[in-house]
């Protein structure tokens, strides 16, 4: 729970505010960008919520937050943002919210399927997300994109039984009892409406996975910078190899989406024509960076 006594003198005055456990994780200004913004190194309240709208965006960062940073005065009621998780976002397609400290606040997504619900990395295993991810069929598989935003997957697979998917190259001691590990660097098909694309870079084993030739959900490989309004990657957090996370996004060229789901981030949605567009000026900037 977040305290008081460490509220942080960036803060406006007033009910919700951000203690100095924050990591600086990004979900809460993704979440409930007119509440939050970043502050000298990390998240603070430049305005406190205006309108029911609002309330429930600075409700849902703050059981989102994967630290318990953020804090509310009043104390109250959560119960309309506890069951907002998870969110719609386009056609079966869903934000989990509920983020791991262990995935340093990445966002994870549910696919509802008549053959079997997918969980896209690891959210917290948390209550009441587990109690409505039950209620909406549960998790048939999870597919994780890289290593570092497993989080939950082990209370998640005994929970519901549900196969784990990585690619062998980034799997740990933490990771090894997955049941799935697929090797190379080709495309493959790993479901009817899914294929698994190896993107080599962020890490060793980074990949993404393409829903129904139209969601791609990235982990933390390609990116929508807000600042610039563009596609990007993020170089200062490439772990293993620029010049191959080059090469991975020039690859995914040869694919057509329109929405971007990324671990850090919030979901981009554009025409098929204009984000291969942005997806190409990313690759020649990645060119360009050392």
């Amino acid at each position: 729970m977040a305290s008081p006594s460490l509220r942080l003198s960036t803060n406006v005055e007033g009910d919700f505010y951000v203690d100095s456990t924050c990591i600086d994780c990004d979900a809460c200004r993704q979440i409930a960008p007119h509440t939050f913004r970043e502050e000298d190194g990390s998240s603070a309240v430049y305005r406190q919520p205006r309108g029911v709208t609002e309330l429930l965006e600075a409700q849902k960062a703050l059981i989102s937050c994967p630290t318990a940073s953020i804090g509310s005065i009043s104390k109250r009621s959560m119960t309309e943002a506890l069951a907002a998780y998870p969110e719609l976002i386009d056609n079966a397609v869903y934000r989990c919210g509920f983020t791991s400290e262990d995935s340093f606040g990445a966002f994870s997504y549910l696919i509802q399927r008549k053959s079997g619900n997918i969980l896209i990395d690891s959210p917290r295993f948390a209550g009441p997300l587990v109690k409505r991810i039950t209620s909406m069929g549960g998790v048939a598989r999870m597919l994780m994109t890289h290593r570092d935003d497993v989080a939950d997957h082990e209370k998640f697979r005994r929970r519901f039984g549900c196969e784990r998917l990585m690619h062998s190259a980034d799997v740990s001691t933490r990771t090894r009892s997955v049941e799935i590990q697929p090797e190379g660097n080709s495309p493959q098909m790993i479901a009817e409406d899914l294929l698994m694309i190896p993107t080599p870079g962020h890490t060793r084993g980074h990949v993404v996975f393409l829903h129904e030739q139209r969601v791609l959900f990235t982990g933390d490989h390609l990116a929508w910078d807000e600042s610039r309004d563009r596609l990007h990657a993020f170089r200062s957090a490439c772990w293993y190899s620029w010049a191959e996370q080059t090469k991975s996004m020039e690859r995914l060229l040869d694919h057509r989406f329109e929405w971007v789901l990324p671990g850090h981030g919030r979901p981009i949605h554009l025409p098929f024509d204009r984000m291969h567009h942005e997806l190409a000026k990313c690759v020649e900037w990645m060119k360009a960076v050392r």
